[in-house]
């Protein structure tokens, strides 16, 4: 396990890793379509997105989190909101 004062670093790995997983395939296979070249592509995109998806996450994610929490209506319980 990964102490949890790296916690910032580690969602913000997992969630650029994820989001520019989709982006870039999704991008590319509008794009490109699929054939047989499609992998390559697909990895070259997100080769190039994903240090760039992992900065910004790291750097904006405490701002996006302070305006989801102004956002939301913290009156009801987290359990009832669904």
């Amino acid at each position: 396990m990964v102490p949890a004062r790296y916690f910032r670093f580690v969602f913000s790995f997992l969630m650029s890793l994820w989001l520019s997983s989709l982006m870039s395939g999704i991008v590319t296979l509008i794009n490109t379509g699929i054939d047989a070249g499609f992998a390559l592509r697909w990895g070259h995109s997100f080769v190039l997105a994903w240090p760039v998806a992992f900065s910004l996450v790291l750097i904006s994610a405490p701002t996006v989190q302070k305006i989801a929490r102004l956002l939301v209506d913290r009156s009801y319980p987290a359990e009832t909101a669904q």
